[in-house]
């Protein structure tokens, strides 16, 4: 007798581990990864570390941004199963970088390559250090605002540089120097204008001065394109050539080439300037760029050995001596011209170019290629590009705000600079949250908002009138899932546009839990002369043991009652066994059991309607009987 009873229990408690992880697996499908989690977690202690299970709590935690938990339970599934879905040994990866380790987060990214060798993440990492950041590219969604600055004067003003919130800029608006007859207007000179903080006229630029060195100026020369070393110590900027006399130098074929020259800071502003040794007399050189550690110079030059008209090259930098310039190669230069390269202080390249399909002229590029030799130029697109001339490119990569320059209609002359300040492409999701009965508002109701991935990414309470508001992406797929003590939660879905600012009304209704007296839920079904707890009915009793917990004094009884098919005996042991599995399941979860008054079965003793024995009746009307009630006795808050 002793064994079968240990028999018993050891069945019993199979069944509720197995009906537990079914049931933690109907609230994970439902975003409620916190209670899945207890559930899994309860699954594990009770003998199921399942990869199944360790996969699922990893993603409960994941999901929610709790990097801590998911990288346990994500760490012991890829360490236990060899042949584990490699997304979740990404995951792992993801989660080790946002703890800061590197190391752990490389290591597993050399196995992820092994199973995921043509996975563009996988193709990264051999690519660039990825294992001290990752650098995430989408151009979706993304909101450009642009302004044409109040600084740019009637003639050509181009190209930006930001030092220390000042920007430095070449115009043509010294009305002084001769005129170039290649556009009538006249000669460049490089300017200067403190940068504006003022959020009504940020980016604006205050007094604009010009830049002058130790030098004679001279008013029959171009000055422009300028690059300033980390330190602020030094300058480098394109001028036409000049002899020792800073007299213009031209060819056989009267052009006056360009060249790279630099200049020192002193106490009273740049000192002489200095032509770089790899200047050529025959052919031009200029545009320079620096990299973020200032050890490479980027340049643009027509010379011998190129793919077109112009192309960018590179150069090292070693105190005062520089290397041997080489050819960025065909990833990034065209037959058509290159010029204006630009290094963000990610290393992203950007450069304008006429030689990759554009929307006409000019268009400004980025690309990976200081970090990638075969990475691809990429068009930037509008608002940045136009059918006209659009070039001299400049950003903060962290603050997402800088200048370019263009030739498009509506300027004030004949190169304008514009602003820029990326944003990403922003929605609002609002609505009412109300009693589904009463349809009274519901304030406090927790509402949040789930991607399509499953991952919660934003979260707010409702306000004293049941209103809730919540930024999302542009055109992106959601769930908005709400809930609150003593209600069952209420789900939509919903697709954002890609319009920004567009709003998107979403109400919800939770159903009370609590109502007359009673807790109410679904009713709870079990197989045909069954008396064991299935999944289905363990996910509607979970409501109970959510009110219970929500209620820590209440007291309930649990009364089990069928329909009048079978004889009266018969339903009475019946009802009375499902009435005391449902006590004993809500018993596993927790719940104490002095709280549970009384469970018993009544049979087919207290029918709803006229379904008595013997009196025809549809499935329907047998159902209403078929029912469990969960009526309150004391609740005292």
């Amino acid at each position: 007798m002793k064994t079968k009873v240990i028999f018993t229990i050891i069945a019993l408690s199979s069944t509720f581990l197995f009906s537990q992880k079914k049931v933690a697996d109907k609230f994970f499908d439902n975003y409620a990864y916190l209670k899945a989690a207890e559930l899994y977690e309860e699954a594990v202690t009770k003998g199921d570390s399942s990869e199944h299970v360790l996969t699922r709590l990893g993603d409960c935690y994941y999901n929610n941004s709790l990097t801590q938990q998911a990288s346990k339970w994500y760490n012991l599934a890829i360490r236990k199963y060899d042949k584990v879905n490699p997304e979740y040994i990404y995951k792992y990866i993801q989660t080790q970088r946002s703890l800061g380790n590197y190391e752990e987060a490389n290591t597993w990214m050399e196995t992820f390559k092994e199973l995921q060798n043509d996975d563009r993440r996988a193709k990264e990492f051999s690519e660039s250090n990825i294992g001290l950041y990752e650098k995430l590219e989408s151009q979706k969604g993304i909101v450009v605002e642009t302004k044409n600055l109040d600084a740019n004067s009637s003639y050509s003003d181009f190209g930006g540089f930001v030092f220390e919130n000042t920007l430095y800029f070449a115009s043509a608006r010294n009305t002084e120097n001769d005129i170039y007859k290649w556009n009538g207007e006249p000669y460049l000179d490089i300017y200067s204008g403190e940068i504006s903080n003022d959020e009504e006229n940020k980016y604006e630029l205050g007094d604009v001065t010009g830049v002058e060195f130790d030098e004679v100026k001279r008013d029959d020369i171009h000055e422009a394109s300028v690059c300033i070393t980390k330190d602020g110590n030094t300058m480098y900027f394109t001028r036409d050539n000049v002899d020792k006399r800073n007299k213009p130098r031209y060819d056989k074929k009267g052009t006056s080439h360009l060249k790279i020259y630099k200049a020192q800071k002193t106490d009273e502003g740049w000192g002489e300037s200095v032509e770089l040794p790899f200047n050529d007399d025959v052919y031009s050189t200029g545009h320079p760029a620096l990299s973020p550690d200032n050890k490479t110079l980027y340049f643009v030059s027509d010379r011998e050995g190129g793919y077109g008209q112009t192309d960018i090259y590179k150069v090292s930098i070693d105190g005062d001596s520089y290397g041997t310039p080489e050819n960025l190669g065909e990833s990034v230069n065209t037959e058509g011209r290159e010029m204006f390269p630009f290094v963000a202080k990610d290393s992203t390249l950007y450069f304008s170019s006429d030689g990759f399909l554009n929307l006409g002229l000019l268009d400004i590029f980025k690309s990976n290629v200081l970090k990638d030799d075969s990475a691809e130029a990429v068009n930037l697109g509008a608002p940045y590009n136009s059918g006209y001339d659009d070039f001299a490119f400049y950003i903060n990569s962290d603050t997402k705000e800088g200048y370019f320059s263009s030739n498009r209609p509506g300027g004030k002359g004949g190169d304008d600079i514009y602003s820029l300040k990326e944003m990403p492409c922003k929605q609002l999701i609002k609505g009412v949250v109300r009693d589904s009965l009463k349809l009274t508002p519901l304030a406090g109701a927790k509402v949040q908002l789930i991607d399509e991935a499953g991952k919660i990414v934003a979260e707010t309470n409702t306000n004293e009138e049941g209103e809730y508001e919540i930024e999302a992406d542009c055109d992106q797929k959601y769930t908005v899932l709400g809930s609150m003590d003593d209600y069952k939660d209420d789900k939509k879905d919903i697709t954002t546009s890609d319009i920004n600012g567009d709003e998107n009304i979403v109400d919800l209704n939770l159903v009370p839990l609590i109502i007359g007296g009673e807790i109410v839920i679904n009713p709870i079904f079990f197989d045909f002369d069954k008396w064991n707890i299935r999944p289905d009915a363990a996910y509607e009793l979970e409501n109970i043991v959510s009110v219970m917990r929500a209620h820590p004094n209440m007291v309930i009884k649990i009364e089990s009652h069928t329909d009048s098919r079978g004889s009266d005996r018969y339903n009475m042991k019946l009802s009375d066994r499902r009435a005391k599995s449902t006590q004993e399941y809500l018993y596993s979860r927790g719940i104490a059991q002095e709280r549970i008054e009384s469970a018993i079965g009544y049979g087919e003793s207290q029918l709803v309607n006229e379904c008595s024995n013997g009196v025809p009746c549809t499935k329907e009307q047998h159902q209403a009987n078929r029912r469990s009630k969960f009526i309150i006795l004391s609740d005292n808050q």
